[in-house]
């Protein structure tokens, strides 16, 4: 048993990533048992993302490795090569690095990637957010991460059940909460303006009146048909033409045609209410979350984050089909009719209780107890085949 403290490689690859992995980065960092390792890839480190691996660095942690492993075209066919080059170059940090334990989150096709690469290394997984159900290619992601994972971190009950079911051992699931809930049970929920105006473009927004919240990413098994699902949804937004921030969508497969859907609108319409943004920090991200009237659009942090503070949302689409949710949720079709009236109807109805459906805002000391408490071991011998697991 080695006297130093043991590695663990954190693998960031978008805004999410950080903003939910965050609080775990810095119980990691606090834990003298622990050594931490950031390896920051996929839109973390590309420029027209706004860099929030810069993000990273300002809040006090060093960045001991960037990948670039993004394929540009944003189709299906350039996110598979994505893939591939991933676990090239995750596999080139990794040899690099020499961590003991390698930490994923979710579902990204670039965490899939680095999980392939540890795998292969012989490179102790550990994964936060598997078990759970949702749509798009990201379910099938999550379940072959969770299947290379050796240990796991599931956000809710019923996740960790289903990791379980999935043959893991009961063992290996060392603890339950979405370490985002950490941030959210903390934070100072003021929203100063400048956090909305002073970067982005359209017209300014005042988070003393109400405002909506928009992101809407495209669903990859749906791709050709994201850009008429936005129409929908930004139709419905000019009818109701009331003061809106959208964050531009992630880089998957379809994210152009959304994207030139918003540019056109922009372009045609001229709209006042409409402020376009690229990136927020965590905190100020779930100030917004937090504070907007109704969060409309397909993200995950919609089901998850928004039940922390109670936000009224507006689930469009697929994308988060099966996802679990708490009452804040009402799932609707990408119909511009049916999502005004959800639109109106959440307005209508006020803000939520509060959920911790999704984690309790202690989630971060758990892991990082757990990290550090944890016998590393590389071969899987699963419940349903063996009944032990020897390393």
């Amino acid at each position: 048993m080695s006297d130093r403290p043991r590695r663990v490689c954190v693998v960031l690859v978008d805004r999410a990533n950080y903003g939910r992995l965050k609080p775990v980065i810095g119980a990691i960092d606090e834990r003298p048992d622990l050594e931490l390792q950031i390896l920051a890839a996929g839109t973390m480190v590309l420029e027209r993302f706004g860099q929030p691996v810069d993000v990273v660095r300002r809040d006090g942690f060093r960045v001991d490795g960037e990948a670039y492993i993004e394929v540009e075209g944003s189709t299906p066919a350039t996110m598979a090569k994505s893939v591939g080059l991933g676990v090239i170059e995750f596999a080139g940090e990794f040899q690099r690095l020499k961590p003991d334990v390698v930490l994923l989150i979710g579902d990204r096709y670039e965490a899939l990637a680095a999980a392939i690469a540890a795998a292969y290394m012989n490179l102790c997984v550990a994964h936060i957010q598997g078990g759970e159900v949702s749509g798009s290619i990201d379910e099938s992601a999550r379940h072959a991460i969770t299947k290379f994972a050796q240990f796991h971190f599931p956000s809710t009950r019923r996740s960790a059940e289903y990791i379980v079911r999935m043959g893991e051992r009961p063992a290996s699931v060392l603890a339950i909460g979405c370490p985002s809930s950490d941030i959210a049970r903390v934070m100072d929920r003021s929203l100063p303006p400048e956090v909305l105006n002073a970067r982005g473009g359209g017209g300014a927004i005042d988070p003393a009146h109400p405002f909506l919240l928009v992101i809407f990413h495209p669903t990859t098994t749906e791709y050709g048909g994201e850009r008429a699902q936005m129409e929908q949804m930004l139709e419905a937004l000019r009818r109701i033409a009331m003061p809106t921030v959208l964050l531009w969508p992630n880089i998957d497969a379809g994210s152009d045609h959304v994207s030139k859907a918003v540019r056109v609108f922009r372009d045609r319409e001229k709209p006042a209410w409409l402020r376009t943004l690229v990136n927020l920090t965590p905190e100020n991200y779930l100030k917004v979350l937090a504070n907007t009237a109704c969060a409309v659009g397909n993200s995950s942090s919609f089901v998850r984050d928004a039940g922390y503070f109670g936000t009224p949302v507006a689930l469009v689409g697929a994308r988060q089909h099966g996802r679990e949710t708490d009452r804040h949720v009402t799932r609707v079709a990408p119909v511009a009719d049916d999502i005004e009236a959800v639109i109106r109807a959440q307005l209508a109805a006020g803000r939520y209780e509060p959920s911790t459906l999704y984690g309790d805002g202690h989630a971060a000391e758990r892991i990082a107890r757990k990290l550090a408490e944890l016998e590393p071991y590389v071969q899987k011998r699963l419940d349903y085949i063996h009944d032990e697991v020897s390393g």
